[in-house]
């Protein structure tokens, strides 16, 4: 599938500086990358993504972004038979023990999976919220590529350039 409009990110003041390098799932992985791979882990609303950032427990200092964003190759793992292809379930993308499954063998099963789409071309991949209290409308797009041209273009939208002073 194509993405196109606006995707929210919460962000750790840390990285608030850097909001288009994906550096901290890259140095620590994440559910859908593993270690050493850079990404990006947006939602489709303001809403959203701040049920992501308070998934482990109080919310914490966190600036909030959001981008412009134009992705051609969106894998779409709302679709069952597309998921089924991938040798992948709802369940196993959902499974919370992602990482104990890092700690123990190096690898989760969802990151995994995500190295498989990465090498097969997606840019990124659509899926939804694990986060408390979240609804199958809340969605996220996690990117694994993105640039400041096509075919996967995502622009920070900070027209007087607060993040930069």
């Amino acid at each position: 599938m194509r993405y196109e409009g606006k995707l929210y990110r919460a962000l750790n003041p840390i990285y608030a500086r850097e909001p288009l390098s994906g550096r901290g799932a890259e140095l620590h992985g994440g559910r859908f990358n593993p270690k050493g791979v850079p990404a990006l882990y947006c939602s489709l609303s303001v809403m959203t993504a701040l049920r992501e950032a308070t998934q482990v427990g109080n919310l914490q200092p966190t600036t909030l972004v959001c981008y412009d964003a134009e992705i051609e190759r969106v894998f779409d793992s709302r679709e069952e038979a597309a998921l089924a292809d991938e040798a992948m379930d709802a369940a196993a993308l959902g499974d919370a023990t992602w990482r104990d499954q890092m700690k123990a063998s190096g690898e989760a099963r969802t990151q995994s999976f995500a190295r498989r789409l990465i090498a097969a071309g997606y840019h990124g991949l659509m899926i939804r919220s694990f986060a408390p209290a979240a609804s199958l409308d809340d969605l996220n797009l996690v990117l694994w590529k993105w640039g400041d041209a096509a075919p996967c273009r995502l622009t920070l939208i900070d027209d007087e350039s607060r993040l930069s002073r």
